[in-house]
């Protein structure tokens, strides 16, 4: 194969961010390997704010696929971009007909993508998309296509922040009233999904649980979309958290999350960024289950689920329970989350931090309820 095929390549996904930051081991690896070429990620706006700095992506390119790239004008704009840049290579984890058909319209000389995607006839290289690994390990896979075995990459799940950022976000913390002398532990209870989102009262009565056992400041996470769900929690709480909400920037959510000693969180993009800053995560898995592979790809979690025939009943969750039960989010009970939260918090007192090598780094503890 010829080596000049890595002097520009392209790495498409445009799916939501969670996939986008499952997606950073891909890119890191590639850096790594090939520390010359010059790597560009095409991704959504959310995407570009959040990656902006991170030093594996050379360049970011914008697919605003729901608005201005839309329909099939905006899709020959953006191949005629691509197409003027000369990249020599394009992998694309990305499944979606419209990823594919994009690279080929911009005339990228080698195209690598999964056989199980809609658009796999139009990709040179082919590679098997295994359903059972995680999203990290699926994606990473991609470069098997090229000979490059998914055991022999170092999968590291990063976002390095500066510590102007970490200080500009105490700062933030403080002036919403936030102790940060204090332990700090984050709860993230939005979704887009409502079937993917733990209750109010749950989230409510663990901030109790947490604040008779912790002397700790409980940070709301979420952005103006998670208003509603996040003003409920602290209704039902009593004002006991301090919200969050619309007062961190998704470019600093890194380093606001960074500072938490544990989020709890439900199956989420946050979820996934927790992990990359090394915090400890408790995640809520409601109507999607871990075996869709998107569960924290880290030792320092637990997952906590219930055991039932309806789940997923979805690959994303749904806007409401198809069976009207909502059984996935009501029988998981606070004291179950508590005495998770209570594991990690335990266990990253009395240990070091784990060896990064060690088997087990990828892997969290599931709990099924």
């Amino acid at each position: 194969m010829d080596p000049r095929i890595w002097d520009k390549v392209l790495v498409v996904q445009t799916s939501f961010l969670g996939d986008t930051v499952l997606t950073l081991p891909l890119l890191s690896e590639i850096k790594r390997r090939f520390p010359n070429s010059k790597l560009s990620l095409l991704c959504t706006s959310l995407g570009q704010e959040l990656l902006s700095d991170h030093p594996a992506v050379d360049e970011i390119i914008v697919d605003d696929k729901k608005r201005t790239d839309r329909g099939w004008i905006g899709l020959w704009r953006k191949a005629k971009l691509l197409r003027g840049k000369g990249f020599t290579m394009a992998l694309c984890p990305h499944k979606s007909f419209r990823s594919g058909l994009l690279l080929f319209l911009a005339s990228i000389p080698f195209r690598v993508g999964f056989a199980q995607s809609k658009s796999s006839f139009l990709f040179h290289v082919r590679v098997n998309r295994d359903a059972e690994r995680h999203d990290v390990e699926r994606t990473l896979s991609i470069l098997e296509g090229l000979g490059i075995r998914t055991e022999a990459c170092e999968r590291i799940l990063d976002l390095p922040i500066k510590a102007e950022a970490r200080e500009k976000v105490i700062q933030r913390f403080r002036s919403l009233g936030a102790d940060t002398s204090k332990m700090l532990v984050g709860l993230h209870p939005g979704s887009v999904w409502a079937t993917k989102r733990w209750s109010a009262e749950g989230f409510a009565r663990l901030i109790g649980m947490l604040k008779e056992r912790y002397p700790c400041e409980i940070l709301l996470f979420g952005g103006p979309e998670d208003a509603a769900v996040i003003a409920k929690v602290q209704e039902l709480c009593g004002g006991c958290g301090v919200s969050l909400v619309d007062r961190i920037a998704l470019r600093e959510l890194p380093a606001a999350l960074s500072l938490c000693r544990v989020l709890v969180t439900n199956d989420s993009g946050p979820m996934h960024i927790a992990v990359a800053e090394g915090v400890p995560v408790v995640a809520i898995f409601c109507a999607t289950t871990p075996a869709l592979g998107f569960y924290p790809y880290s030792s320092k979690a637990v997952v906590l689920e219930k055991d039932l025939p309806c789940r997923p009943c979805s690959s994303h969750g749904g806007r409401r329970c198809p069976l009207g039960t909502e059984d996935c989010i009501r029988l998981i009970g606070p004291e179950q989350v508590y005495r998770a939260v209570e594991r990690l918090l335990d266990a990253t007192d009395a240990t070091s931090p784990p060896d990064l090598k060690t088997a087990n780094r990828y892997s969290p503890q599931f709990v099924m309820v």
